[in-house]
């Protein structure tokens, strides 16, 4: 055998030894990349879930303090119907805040609300995401316009 004959054999032998090794590599590397993805998909399917059960429950809220008669009574009526739309979708808040601007508050005028609620990712897949996300929704209802209602105070 010539020399060119001896070098032509040694490159096959050490292509040889390194065909499929990206086929292994793939192989161990795919599970793990669809892991990581299904767990973002995750995440931010809790984020925009979170977002409309927040979005519904300011509706729900504007929407009960434009019944009520009064200023008073549309606040309570925002507080209690955001508490428990959230408490219905299942969102647990960290810390809720619910605003009530009753300023038009009047027949023809309208009423706003706004939701916040701090939502933690902790319990995300088991493995917990650290930190929390805070999260605002903002509904403005009108009041009817041939709506009685009584004085400011209540």
């Amino acid at each position: 055998m010539n020399r060119a004959h001896l070098v032509r054999a040694g490159r096959r032998q050490r292509a040889g030894r390194e065909t499929g090794s990206a086929t292994v590599e793939l192989t161990i590397a795919t599970p793990l990349l669809v892991a990581v993805l299904v767990f973002v998909a995750v995440i931010v399917h809790r984020g925009v879930d979170a977002r409309l059960r927040l979005d519904d429950a300011a509706h729900q809220a504007a929407r009960a303090a434009s019944l009520a008669r009064s200023p008073v009574a549309a606040t309570t009526a925002a507080d209690t119907t955001a508490t428990q739309a959230l408490a219905d979708a299942g969102i647990v808040c960290d810390h809720m805040t619910i605003a009530t601007d009753t300023a038009r508050f009047a027949p023809g005028g309208v009423v706003t609300v706004t939701v916040g609620c701090t939502v933690s990712h902790n319990d995300a897949l088991f493995v917990g995401i650290p930190g929390h996300r805070q999260l605002t929704a903002t509904f403005t209802s009108p009041v009817d316009t041939w709506r009685a209602t009584t004085s400011a105070d209540g």
